[in-house]
């Protein structure tokens, strides 16, 4: 009778969530605003909040906003160098912020950042049925993580910073035989490497 190991061999490097939202032109497909956003219950920089935004609401500048700045650094050496390196950029200040949730992932979820200076809002709605995604540790080029998280996808969502709303939508595409899209809920989402 054949046995099979009941546990993941990598190192568990983080534990908790990242969900994003991606919008782009509709008439050239350009992208208009990224935003990835993480709440991290265990990392070795500890657990909180981190927002990496890129928008037309920026002027195309990256913004950082966490509670643990330490946080903030590690993701970015470790995961977002590979994700997308502008968010990855050292020199970039983190802006201290609070950061709260709210809703039911049945019909909206919004998350909230606020600093001294702004008042960002992320909501996703109209969603479609949720899938793991499970990326095997080293099955990706140039990425040795390993990631298996439960994507919520919306065909809808808002970004507003200071009550300005972002331009662009959501693109809709699949991922493997699952439909999704370019604005997901992403919990329980676990990165490993070997």
């Amino acid at each position: 009778m054949a046995t099979t190991n009941p546990t993941d061999p990598n190192k568990i490097r983080l534990t908790g969530e990242n969900s994003f939202i991606r919008l782009s032109d509709p008439s050239n497909k350009e992208e208009t605003t990224r935003a990835s956003h993480w709440r991290v219950l265990w990392s070795p920089g500890g657990p909180g909040h981190v927002l990496f935004l890129e928008s037309d609401l920026t002027d195309g500048d990256v913004r950082i906003y966490s509670d643990n700045i330490a946080l903030a650094r590690w993701l970015q050496d470790e995961i977002e160098s590979l994700l997308h390196p502008p968010f990855a950029d050292l020199n970039i200040p983190i802006i201290d912020a609070e950061f709260a949730k709210k809703g039911e992932p049945n019909s909206f979820w919004t998350e909230t950042i606020i600093s001294d200076d702004d008042t960002i809002a992320m909501s996703w709605y109209d969603f479609m049925e949720p899938y793991m995604l499970v990326v095997p540790a080293g099955s990706a080029t140039g990425r040795p993580h390993g990631v298996y998280s439960c994507f919520i996808p919306a065909r809808k969502a808002q970004l507003t910073v200071n009550g300005d709303v972002a331009s662009g939508v959501v693109a809709t595409d699949r991922r493997g035989d699952k439909d999704s899209s370019s604005a997901c809920l992403a919990w329980s989402e676990t990165w490993v490497r070997p």
